[in-house]
């Protein structure tokens, strides 16, 4: 299953994200992802597992241009000149030259002048054609509508928390409005820890009116969870490093929810984030240096 970007790509709606994945895992799980029939893998510099993900990739034995690959421009990076360089340090760790999408990883309020001159860089290496689409994690529609304000190329993509808990629709409508595809991260609800954050978090994954509907088509809670996501016509990227789970969250394209199965799942939103507030500056975090290689 494909979804058409605002800039006529195509992407699959369906990726393996490897947030927390730890290197020494990640390429084993970007081959194992690849064997099951992914072919879109999403990580990020600040992950720190890129060149796994490339070698994961080249063990898989697919060409290149079967693979989308999604990686994210972290906050020390941000400024023209500097992002143009991350984009260096991206393609040399995941052994490509080029991206199929470069995208900002944080609005990062505090310094929002880096963030758009970070952006015209991104616009920049796509008019070069070193990337395919360019987007943003994280945006609230405040934040897209100082981007769109100072900056030219509509972001392809909008990466934010999104599970049953969670479900933001102001940003979701936010993005709908201006032709930004949303996709979600943590899309059954499951990252591991933020510190500081969700600490009275309940599990999504023991929800019983999930468990009813799981039941009913003989799926398990997270399969349900991500087929509410792809007929929402969202782009979901689940994390494992186990293959029988990455196969299981693959296995997704043959049952359907009903209208009411939907509206059921949407009807559990707490409007309770489990991750960091974008609003807010974290300026530690922010400071984190990537490495060159």
């Amino acid at each position: 299953m494909k979804l058409t970007l605002n800039n006529g790509i195509t992407m699959p709606a369906l990726g393996l994200g490897v947030f927390q994945s730890a290197p020494e895992q990640t390429t084993a799980a970007v081959e194992a992802a690849l064997a099951t029939g992914y072919r879109h893998i999403d990580t990020a510099a600040a992950y720190g597992n890129e060149r796994e993900v490339g070698a994961g990739i080249r063990s898989s034995g697919l060409d290149r241009s079967e693979v989308f690959i999604e990686t994210k421009v972290w906050v020390s990076d941000y400024g023209y000149d500097q992002t143009l360089h991350a984009w260096d340090k991206a393609t040399r760790k995941l052994g490509v030259d080029y991206l199929d999408l470069l995208i900002l990883h944080q609005p990062a309020p505090d310094r929002f002048e880096k963030t758009i001159a970070a952006y015209k860089a991104l616009e920049r290496l796509l008019a070069d054609g070193r990337v395919r689409a360019i987007g943003v994690s994280n945006f609230m529609p405040h934040h897209l509508k100082e981007l769109l304000e100072s900056t030219d190329v509509v972001p392809a993509v909008n990466q934010i928390e999104l599970h049953p808990y969670f479900t933001q629709p102001d940003v979701q409508a936010a993005d709908a409005r201006h032709g930004i595809l949303t996709q979600a991260w943590s899309p059954i609800g499951g990252i591991t820890f933020y510190p500081g954050w969700g600490q009275d978090r309940r599990n999504v994954m023991e929800d019983p009116a999930i468990a009813t509907i799981a039941q009913a088509h003989r799926k398990s809670p997270a399969q349900v969870m991500l087929r509410w996501h792809l007929q929402q016509g969202r782009s979901a990227i689940p994390k494992s490093t186990n293959p029988a789970r990455i196969a299981e969250n693959f296995d997704v394209f043959d049952f359907e929810l009903s209208a009411d199965e939907l509206g059921a799942i949407d009807a559990l939103d707490t409007g309770m984030r489990n991750g960091p507030d974008p609003d807010e500056a974290r300026e530690e975090r922010f400071a984190m240096v990537i490495p060159e290689a």
